[in-house]
Formats: structure tokens, sequence, C-alpha cells
């Protein structure tokens, strides 16, 4: 733990370093993605295989946490070469074997896309989905096994802690968080340090540090797969923030639906017991800190601080009066600081390099004011019409085009994009337009949407703004807790014109009434949630009004989904009768002959979309 920091912070590369004297090195996705899609089969298959081969001493075969490109898993990285495999299966190590270990060539048809303009095996850092990203919350990913506390330990793991412990006071550590521009990256964007400080000057003891790791977006999984990438990288900026704040105890909120993640974080805090890094006197300094897990139910209102903590109590979680702060009346009524996964994640890296290092990246000035900027990176789950979806780590400042088009890859089919939607369910919705925007707090803000936990979701020509709008409120109704009017009785209402909008039972007054009634609910509601709420529709009527126009005066739809105002028929000039739509349709609503022109009953027809989904020459059409 005193080794000079790694230069490889901030860097996505494994490095060819092989342990152990090994010729070979390789290292099988272990996250929860490639976990389902059968990693922990190919381990086992070529562990076989090796030892067929007699090659058990040459060739090291590990477990990493996820590398991010979830969509491609299972993924597979071997060193030296940073050669990345993707989409592998046990049937294929034979041959992997074969021809990467024996004969010493990557098995082509599992090698990443091989550029075409050179036709070689590219790395890593040449890759579009991982060269633009940074990484310093997920600096270890790929490179570690999450369950092996030397792995953590061997890349600077709890030097930071030492470090703090040894040469810092409590409130030059918090000083150091100051300085550096965290901002909390659970959604509110709280500057860290200063959350912390008011914590510690709060009267009353014990003080408690709570870790949320329950994060309830639909298409976000950032927080989950940093604990199975990382988990000491949290129990360490746990323990820093406890001795910070002056609390010997802490939580980690944890969804029950992450049973992956908590297993893995159940090691690490048991193997951090037996190093001496939780518990008592830890490094001889006097400094004594547990941490416990408590496992959620999986409500979203949960991610409201005070609603939180009403859970760990044993209460309905319901959030309480914004006046009431829990840095100061928290946890069993006693000061409480909570972050979310990320936000510790952050903070062994802050301690170990300097504020002055961390706010080199980002946008913005700190140096007066904690709010003044966005230091740092953020994690996105990259989801919905976009090639490479997955987990992504990039500097604040980054563009929505750089995130969308260089790492995602594009919009897939031959799509055009229309829009993006950041911060989750109560993020809004950025067109075109704004693709060359800047991603951090402010300038998300700006624009009607905000960051939130991280959730981003890519939509192309075929979604329809009002249908998406209509969604997410449907989910929040469902999240609510029901404890105020406006989110309770504000959003069922919303999600009632949303609906009339939807089956075209609409007039001119609907538009209006909707974007008065979104407003209402943002300024009266008690919490976030329904403070946040109206931001899917609020966002797709600035930037999409066009869409609702057309459903109400029109009485159509223009990209084809909502069910109420659209008709399917087929191109008979398109149309090969190739019999896959009529094969498929689950109402026998379409006939004709063989390799001749079909049609759709319209009476029969449910207009499922199931035949435009499987016409491989666009002949059905959608008026």
């Amino acid at each position: 733990m005193s080794a000079t920091p790694h230069d490889t912070v901030g860097r996505d590369t494994t490095g060819d370093a092989i342990p152990g004297g090994y010729r070979i090195h390789m290292m099988l996705c272990a996250g929860t993605d490639c976990a389902g899609r059968g990693s922990y089969r190919v381990k086992e298959a070529l562990e076989r295989e090796i030892t067929r081969h007699g090659l058990s001493h040459e060739v090291a075969i590990g477990m990493s946490g996820c590398r991010g490109h979830c969509g491609q898993g299972p993924v597979m990285v071997v060193n030296p070469g940073e050669i990345v495999y993707q989409g592998l299966s046990e049937h294929d190590v034979p041959r992997l074997v074969q021809e990467h270990v024996l004969q010493g060539r990557p098995l082509q048809e599992r090698v990443h896309t091989l550029p075409p303009q050179t036709g070689t095996v590219p790395l890593i850092s040449e890759i579009g989905f991982f060269g633009k990203q940074r990484l310093l919350v997920l600096r270890n990913r790929g490179i570690i096994d999450p369950e092996v506390i030397d792995d953590y330990i061997v890349r600077d793991g709890y030097r930071a802690l030492s470090t703090a412990l040894s040469t810092m006071t409590p409130e030059e550590v918090i000083q150091e968080l100051i300085a550096s521009g965290l901002r909390g990256r659970g959604g509110g964007g709280f500057p860290t340090g200063i959350k912390w400080k008011t914590c510690r000057e709060a009267p009353g003891h014990p003080k408690y540090i709570v870790c949320n790791a329950d994060e309830g977006d639909p298409g976000a999984y950032m927080d989950r797969t940093i604990i199975e990438c990382d988990p000491h990288a949290v129990l360490e900026g746990m323990a820093i923030a406890g001795y910070a704040i002056g609390a010997r105890k802490g939580y980690v909120y944890i969804r029950n639906e992450y049973p992956l993640a908590r297993e893995c974080l159940e090691k690490a805090i048991a193997d951090a017991r037996e190093y001496g890094l939780l518990g008592e006197n830890i490094f001889d300094r006097g400094f004594d800190f547990e941490v416990s897990i408590h496992r959620g139910a999986g409500a979203f209102v949960c991610g409201e601080s005070s609603a939180l903590m009403a859970s760990m109590e044993g209460r309905p979680g319901e959030p309480r009066a914004k006046y009431i702060h829990t840095v100061e009346h928290g946890l069993w009524d006693r000061p409480t600081n909570l972050n979310n996964v990320e936000t510790y994640a952050n903070v062994p890296p802050i301690i170990l390099r300097g504020a002055q290092w961390f706010t080199s990246i980002g946008t913005g000035d700190v140096s007066e004011n904690p709010w003044g900027g966005s230091k740092g990176t953020k994690v996105f789950s990259l989801v919905g019409k976009v090639h490479n979806t997955g987990l992504v780590e990039v500097p604040m400042g980054i563009t929505l085009r750089e995130i969308v088009f260089d790492i995602g890859g594009g919009i897939p089919k031959g799509k055009k994009f229309k829009a993006v939607q950041t911060g989750g369910p109560s993020g809004g919705v950025i067109p075109e337009e704004l693709l060359d925007l800047p991603v951090d707090f402010d300038q998300l803000t700006r624009v009607g949407s905000m960051m939130g936990s991280g959730g981003m979701i890519v939509m192309d020509e075929t979604d329809c703004m009002v249908d998406i709008a209509r969604y997410f409120i449907d989910f929040l109704i469902g999240e609510s807790c029901g404890k105020c009017l406006p989110c309770r009785e504000g959003l069922t209402q919303i999600s009632t014109l949303l609906n009339d909008i939807c089956n075209g039972e609409a007039d001119e007054h609907t538009i209006t009434l909707l974007e008065e009634l979104s407003n209402t609910v943002k300024e009266c509601s008690l919490c976030a949630l329904g403070g946040s709420a109206p931001n899917p529709v609020l966002s797709t009527l600035r930037y999409f009004r066009d869409e609702y126009e057309a459903h109400v005066r029109e009485k159509r739809c223009p990209a084809g989904v909502c069910k109420a105002l659209i008709t399917y028929s087929i191109d008979p000039a398109r149309c090969t009768g190739c019999t896959l739509c009529a094969r498929n349709c689950p109402q026998d609503a379409i006939s004709g002959e063989n390799k001749k022109p079909h049609s759709i009953a319209v009476d029969l027809c449910i207009k499922c979309g199931i035949c435009r989904d499987v016409c491989p020459h666009d002949a059905v059409i959608v008026h």
C-alpha cells in the first residue's frame, strides 16, 4: 500500500503485465450481464481445455468486473496484446485455445470488430467504445478480480485511507473534497465536501454514513456495476467519509434485486475486516469504522434521502419536508451523511492525487464556488437505440454527440437519431439540434433535463415522444409514495391527458392543460420525485410540440406508435411474398400466396407491429 499511484489511473487499459510468470493472462467478465450470458461456463470450459493441453502453468484464467461493453458479452480480455473477445460461448473454447494459445493468433470470428482500414486487431484504446472514456471511478474495471482484496491493494487500494488517517485531520480531508469540486453523483449534484462539513458540524452523536446503492431508474445499472467491479473502492470511500465526519458506523442500502453485487460487497466487507481495514483501530490510528448491508425492497422513492432512512428504520419509505435535513436529523434522528456508490468511489483517488488533479478534469471553476462547475467524470448506462450499449465513464464536458456516436457507435438499422433522455424517468428528452451540448450538471439543467444518477436512453425516429412521456409518467405513478396530493393526484391526471392524446380523444385545450398541470406538480410536490416527475412531459412539449399537435389536430402519430391513430398495410411494390409476416402474425390477419404480395385484414389486425419488425424489405407501412 505504499507504492506510487499507478499512472494507469484515468486510462482504459489492462496493461500487458502478466501475473505470476504466466505466458498468457485471460480475464473474463463476471458482471451480471456477462454472467447471465454464460461467462462462468466459458471459464470452466477454458480451464478444462487448458488442463487437457497441459498448459495450466502457462495460462492464467481469472474473472474481473464488468468492462462496460455489456451488449457484446461474454467479454474476455487476453494479455499480452490487450486482445478483446466478445460474444464467447463454451463452444468457442477449443478453437480459441488452439488458435490463440497454441498458434499465437487471435480467433478472428470472436475478436472485437476489426478496423476495416487496417485489418489489424485493435488495442482497447483503439476501439471506439473505449477510446473516449476516462476511468476514475472504474479505474480497476477489467484489471482486478473484485473478490480478491489483494488485487485491490496492489492497485493502491486503501492507501488513500492510510494517507487520510496518518497525514490529514478530518477538517483537512473535508477541505480537500471541497476544493475538488466533487458533486454528488446520485442526482442532486450537491457539493460533497459541503455536505460532509455540515454533517461533521451538526450537533448530536453517533453520526452515520449511508451509501445509496438502490438505483431504480429503468435501464440504469451504474451503482450495481461499480460494486461488482470494485467493491473496496466504495468501502474505502465510506471509511474516509466516516473519519472526516466523525462516524463509526456505515450502511450500504442496496436493493434486493442485486444479488451478485450484494454477495460481492459482503465478501469485500469480510475481507476488509480480516485485513484490519474495517473494524477497530484501523491502521493503528485509533479510528473505528464498521459497515453493514441493509437490503431495500426496490422502491424508487427511496432514492430520496429521508425516505431511504425511513425505510432503514422499518417505516414506510416516505419523504419528510425539505426543511428537515438528514445531515442534521437523519437515521434515527442522528446526523447522517448520504452519498451514492459513485460518489464514494471518487473519494480515494481525490485523496491520493489531490484536488488540483481532480479539478483538471471537467468544466467550470470551483476555486471560489463549489457549485461553480462539474469536475471529474460521470458514469452513464448507455442504452436504447444505439449500437454499443453498456456502461461508460466519460469526462464532464464531453458532448452528447461523442457519447452517442463515437462511443455508442450511432443508431442501428440505418435509423435516424431523434432524442436522448438523461437523468432517468425524471429526466428530460434532448433533441438532435442539441447533440453538441456539453454534458455537465448545469448544461443539462439549462435545456430542461438533468444529470440524475446517470441513465442515458437513446431514441430513434420510430419512438413517439408523447408515448415516451406517457411511459415515464406511468412508471412514476407506480413509484410515488402518495404522501402529497400534487404528486399523487397530479401525475394520475397527467397520465389521463397523455392517454387522451395518444388515443385521439384530445382537443385543442388538452395540450395547454397538460403543460399547466405539469408545472403545478413540479412546483408544489413535497420531494424531488414529484418535483422532477413532469420533466419528460415538459421537455417533450418544449422540443417536440409538433408531435403533440399532430396527435391532437390530425389524429396522427408521426412515429407510427400510438395504436389508436395508426393502421398497417403492405406495399405490393416492395413485398416479395416471403411469408415471414404471415407466419409471425399472432392474429392470422395477413394473407397471400408464396412469392406474391400479401395484404393485411384491418379488422383482424391488433397493430402489434410484429409484421413490420420481421419484414426484410420494409414492405409493411404504418399510416
